[in-house]
């Protein structure tokens, strides 16, 4: 059974267990196809400005730094396997 995935960022570190980091990088690469596609489906303005904290609407970069985790995390557990 695979182990954890930890995530620092100098001293502090995040750790998720193997399921639950899998688990989180679909949820962030489903986000960024709800963020980029068109029609009845895709996130609303209000939404994204929710997901964003507030700020002005970014739904582009909300997209790209999505789909960039999910990536990231992808990789990092396909480390773990190796």
């Amino acid at each position: 059974m695979p182990g954890s995935v930890t995530i620092s960022h100098h001293e502090m570190a995040v750790m998720l267990s193997h399921d639950d980091a899998k688990r989180l990088a679909t949820v962030l690469d489903e986000i960024a196809y709800l963020l980029e596609i068109p029609g009845p489906d895709r996130l609303s303005d209000a939404q994204v400005t929710a997901l964003c904290e507030g700020r002005a609407q970014q739904r582009g970069e909300l997209s790209q730094w999505t789909r960039g985790m999910a990536a990231e995390l992808k990789e990092r557990l396909q480390e773990r396997l190796q």
